[in-house]
């Protein structure tokens, strides 16, 4: 039994920023720059993708601030979707988030954790007689068994740190994140005055002539640039613990993002000036080497590799831990209602979600299992951006449907901001099922898989 029903009001606007930073910086500032340099052969094609994914966000988030403002309270776009568009949709966005985008994203993060950790301890192997079972050609659940299962320690930790306390949680998500801000800016400052550095190189558009640029290329690059954002919008799930959350959620949003695209667009411009395009490609072929890791190893040596490998611990650790501070409150708000597990319903004596908490973290724990890094991050943005496009999407709805309610914050740019943004969504989606076709089928396998779930919690409720 929980000790309350009820979730307290203990995050001001401080708090807020540093959970929005610190759900969006982990792994993809370190480990994308490599899988864009492979899709664009361009420096400066990278930088642009950078750019653009972080301008093509901020519309986005432009948008849902609108919402947040409105309509703020836990759960985040689940209870944006109810005013929208009803109960079920609302329901198969929760049930995505816990199946194939926030859980994922987790996932992902803890396993370039432990891919860091093991550069800096050598992980001893683990089952590696095991490492070619696989099912279908496409899960290989032995396969870097080592990583994974410090991956999986990683979730199962965090997870038990969160139940603690909300304020324990946010407490240590703002120390993580000024250790990482730090150590970020100090490869953007040496790496950008190093001997070794050609910053003119990184602004290149030339291509090589048997690699030119398309819209599918620019396109499938940014799937890996978005994956470095996302996590903008978790601070809305925790609108039942924040204060003045009709203020503080759309301020958050956007004050947070904007920082991001600067130590983004900061730390790329560093590698590119330090590493050319075909060692990137060949970072990228080899699968378990990082980006970051052999740019700064240029200037730094092996003692930059020990650096960096400890920095994206740092920050991996840092987001992974916020991604689990605020998913779960989804599936709360949701098993509050009768439309998730029960136990996902109850607070604990700490006043927070924690069956919802450790469901998350299981299935986290599985998905660590499923699939390798890239697989499981280019699902779970093409999960995600079905329903970014739905929520902008929202904004012109509830436009209509509820002129008059108050609203302490307008999408800027009404209505061509979100409509670029919507269009954006749509282009990306049907892209990522041309060029991508295995983790789109396998993202909205898992949507899908949510229907059945629904007709059985419809009936707690009937």
């Amino acid at each position: 039994m929980s000790s309350s029903s009820h979730l307290t009001r203990s995050l001001g606007l401080k708090l807020a920023i540093v959970i929005v930073i610190g759900n969006i910086i982990g792994s993809g500032v370190y480990k994308k720059v490599a899988p864009m340099a492979a899709e664009l052969h361009a420096p400066g094609w990278v930088l642009v993708c950078w750019v653009l994914g972080g301008i093509i966000t901020l519309f986005g988030a432009l948008s849902n601030a609108e919402l947040a403002g409105m309509l703020a309270d836990t759960g985040g776009e689940y209870a944006y979707y109810k005013k929208i568009y009803g109960r079920f949709f609302a329901y198969l966005y929760g049930w995505s988030d816990f199946a194939a985008i926030k859980t994922a994203a987790i996932a992902s993060l803890a396993y370039v954790f432990s891919q860091s950790l093991n550069h800096i301890i050598h992980l001893p192997p683990i089952l590696t007689s095991l490492a070619d079972v696989n099912i279908a050609g496409i899960f290989y659940p032995f396969a870097n068994f080592n990583e994974k299962l410090v991956a999986i320690a990683l979730i199962l930790l965090l997870t038990y740190l969160n139940c603690t306390g909300l304020k324990t949680g946010a407490g240590f998500s703002t120390f993580l994140l000024l250790l990482m801000l730090s150590g970020i800016l100090l490869i953007v400052f040496f790496g950008l005055s190093s001997p070794a550095a050609d910053i003119s190189s990184a602004f290149s558009l030339q291509t090589p002539p048997d690699h030119p640029i398309t819209m599918s290329a620019i396109f499938t690059a940014m799937l890996a640039a978005f994956w470095g954002y996302e996590g903008w919008n978790s601070v809305g799930f925790l609108g039942g613990e924040i204060k003045n959350p009709h203020r503080n959620i759309p301020l958050s949003i956007v004050l947070g993002l904007v920082l991001v695209i600067i130590v983004y667009f900061l730390a790329n411009l560093a590698y590119l000036s330090l590493m050319p395009i075909p060692s990137l490609e060949q970072v990228h072929a080899q699968g378990s080497s990082i980006a970051a890791v052999e740019a700064v190893k240029v200037f730094w040596g092996n003692g930059g590799q020990l650096f960096m490998s400890i920095l994206i611990v740092i920050s991996t650790l840092g987001c992974t831990h916020a991604t689990i501070l605020s998913s779960a409150r989804t599936y709360y708000a949701m098993a509050a209602e009768g439309l998730f597990f029960k136990k996902t319903g109850e607070l604990n004596k700490a006043h927070v979600p924690g069956g919802a908490l450790w469901y998350q973290g299981i299935w986290a724990c599985v998905l660590i299992l499923s699939g390798t890094f890239d697989q499981i991050t280019d699902m779970l943005i093409f999960a995600a951006f079905i329903y970014y496009g739905a929520t902008t999407i929202g904004v012109f709805i509830l436009r209509k449907k509820m002129p008059h309610a108050p609203r302490p914050y307008k999408t800027w740019g009404y209505p061509v901001i979100p409509a670029i943004f919507i269009l954006f969504c749509v282009i990306l989606i049907f892209n990522t099922i041309i060029e991508r076709p295995r983790e789109a089928g396998i993202g909205l396998a898992l949507i899908l898989a949510g229907i059945p779930f629904y007709l059985k919690f419809r009936k707690n409720i009937s």
